[in-house]
């Protein structure tokens, strides 16, 4: 076993002469490992020094390019989109209050006096909230012009979590498989319109559409089911006013 000893101390029989040669062996040997290790990380860094550079550089310009595009290119853009629609959203507006309906719905679509249209904006401007909102703009357009195709197909593009436009734009999709015969369609809509928001306006409405196209399809069940929500929830919804003729039909069918 190894003593402790002082500095300075020299061994002086062959057995302790011996102890000191292996320790001081020993202690080269860790030493010289972690020279060894301490060069290897050296020479691998150098060696990879320019890789090590690339892959640092690459993840500060993702986080700096993401920062730059959301101040100098989104932002700016979003705004651009909303100054652009406004012309096309004076003929929308002008068309739902307007007499001149299908000539202001063609403006609102493909844009006049030189300026966009909602399917400018929609090409244009898609990935900011203009563009999506222009394919809401789009679709209702179209809904009113009887191109019951592309209400579906702008309306479908149209994505929001607000408590009216989004069961409007899945009614109004609704609407159009009504138009094209496709009733079985047409009451998956309905139901997506009812189940995306709870309100006194747009649920009776489509609880009424619903339980009719259901009636159509021969599933009384679930027409009865709509007609009764509306007269327990909804008793004063203009739906409501007849509702207990509907109740009865639907019961006839059972």
């Amino acid at each position: 076993m190894a003593t402790y000893k002082k500095r300075g101390y020299k061994p002086k029989t062959k057995a302790e002469k011996v102890e000191a040669i292996e320790e001081n062996s020993t202690t080269a040997e860790v030493f010289n490992t972690l020279d060894e290790g301490a060069s290897k990380a050296e020479d691998w860094a150098v060696k990879n020094q320019k890789n090590i550079f690339i892959v640092v550089g690459l993840a500060a310009a993702i986080v700096l390019g993401y920062l730059g595009y959301n101040k100098f290119i989104a932002e700016p853009k979003a705004s651009e989109a909303m100054n652009e629609m406004f012309t096309a959203q004076k003929y929308f507006d002008e068309a739902v209050t307007g007499t001149a309906k299908d000539s202001l719905y063609t403006l609102a679509l493909n844009g006049g006096e030189g300026k966009y249209g909602m399917l400018d904006i929609v090409e244009e401007y898609g990935g900011t909230p203009a563009g999506n909102l222009a394919n809401y703009y789009a679709g209702m357009a179209y809904l009113n012009l009887k191109d019951y195709t592309n209400t579906v197909k702008h309306l479908s593009d149209f994505k929001t979590d607000d408590a009216v436009l989004n069961p409007i734009a899945k009614g109004a999709i609704g609407d159009a498989f009504v138009q094209l015969n496709q009733p079985e369609q047409a009451l998956e809509y309905y139901e997506k319109a009812i189940a995306a928001s709870k309100n006194d306006y747009t649920t009776p409405m489509y609880l009424f559409k619903a339980a009719n196209v259901a009636l159509e399809l021969g599933q009384s069940d679930k027409a009865l089911n709509n007609f009764k929500r509306i007269k327990e929830e909804f008793s004063s919804s203009t739906e409501a006013a007849n509702i207990d003729v509907f109740i009865g039909r639907a019961e006839a069918k059972e």
